[in-house]
């Protein structure tokens, strides 16, 4: 039976994998994760969860781990945080061009120095390129449901690739909400046993993977993550839709979009930034004001088509990032930029980095953006990116 749980956002991670009984856990600590991998070891030890739990002695020895396991054609779990995800940078190349589909929830920490460990994209950003599909999370259920419907993703035959799912540390990481969880038996429907259809290491007939790839083939398995990631593209909406099927909640696709029919300006922000922006929308609308809210949900396939809808009707973009790629601009509001310059479409869109190293962004902020956003759309032309809150 489904119950109600009272759990931070990390713990809503774990309840998943209680869920998901992924046959190995690989496990390293790293504040403010660490919570995640401690609750999935009391699940383990109570008898609650029956997965191979492996303590290792490093973030990239994790990810080696599930490497491992995953090729073995084992469902696999691992969480990690910041300076973790970016120790297992090399082996998430390996996973994501090996096409295991390993599961992976990383809390959005900002990297040093100096040392802070507060909410900052700037992990999840770096790692954009390694070939893993990427989900952000902005609430807790969001958290537990994603994190199932990436297993169900990633291990679908046409895909198999390794996932991640995003959640801003402390505002999702450590604050309390209740969520429904369910046993294993409950959504086997949804997500059955893992079947590795593809290739598999198998003792009793070894084989040798990841050898020298020459010019005459590299290329080649490289454009088969890229229709990997054609295949997720296809998949996600189908995904979700069993997901609702099956328990009555759906996230919003690829983009939760709030009050956009007849926006005349949309905010867009990735994780609890986007959430919030609802609050700010629904003020601004009280005072007559035509703004909208588009979460991005899904980072990795970037939903380019999703973006040139929403351009089609709304006057300007205000884009936040909360991290930047230093000497350039944010990455989010790069890739709309890309994916409307694709399509012709010339609606302006003004950038803004905000938030980092978990500098609070409110409502009240927002407003302010969204209303900024309004002189943009007047001049039919952005400002220069801005730097939204700087102490200078």
């Amino acid at each position: 039976m489904s119950k109600i749980v009272s759990v931070t956002g990390n713990h809503s991670a774990s309840w998943a994998a209680r869920t998901a009984i992924p046959a190995v856990i690989a496990a390293y600590p790293i504040t403010p994760q660490t919570t995640i991998v401690e609750k999935i070891a009391e699940f383990v030890e109570n008898g609650d969860l029956k997965s191979e739990y492996v303590r290792v002695e490093s973030e990239h020895s994790a990810m080696a781990a599930c490497i491992g396991a995953s090729a073995l054609g084992l469902r696999t779990f691992t969480a990690t945080s910041s300076h973790g995800l970016a120790l297992m940078h090399e082996m998430l190349h390996w996973a994501g061009r090996a096409r295991l589909p390993v599961v992976m929830p990383v809390v959005n920490r900002s990297l040093g120095p100096p040392w802070n460990i507060w909410v900052d994209h700037t992990d999840t950003m770096s790692q954009r390129d390694t070939g893993w599909i990427q989900f952000y999370a902005s609430n807790n259920q969001e958290v537990y449901d994603t994190v199932l419907m990436l297993f169900r993703l990633c291990e679908d035959p046409k895909v198999l690739l390794p996932g991640m799912v995003a959640l801003d540390a402390y505002i999702l990481s450590h604050t309390f909400t209740s969520i429904e969880v369910y046993d294993y038996e409950e959504i086997i429907d949804f997500l059955p046993t893992y079947e590795a259809g593809h290739w598999k290491l198998n003792p009793k007939d070894p084989m040798a993977i990841g050898n020298i790839a020459g010019p005459e083939y590299y290329y080649e398995l490289s454009y088969a993550v890229h229709e990997g990631f054609e295949a997720a593209r296809k998949m996600i909406p189908k995904v979700e839709a069993d997901f609702k099927k099956h328990f009555g909640r759906a996230h919003g696709g690829f983009i939760d979009t709030y009050q956009c029919d007849d926006a005349e300006v949309i905010f867009i922000a990735l994780g609890t930034m986007g959430e919030e922006a609802q609050l700010a929308v629904e003020e601004l609308r009280n005072e007559g004001i035509r703004a909208g809210s588009a979460r991005i949900r899904v980072f990795r396939p970037f939903p380019a088509e999703q973006i040139q809808t929403l351009a089609q009707k709304a006057k300007a973009f205000v884009v936040v990032d909360r991290s930047l790629s230093y000497g350039h601009l944010g990455g989010v509001v790069t890739e709309i930029r890309s994916a409307l310059y694709r399509s012709g479409q010339t609606i302006p869109v003004q950038g803004v980095i905000a938030g980092l190293g978990g500098r609070d962004v409110r409502h009240t902020d927002i407003k302010k953006l969204i209303q900024l956003g309004f002189d943009v759309a007047d001049k039919g032309e952005a400002m220069p990116d801005i730097f939204y809150g700087l102490k200078r």
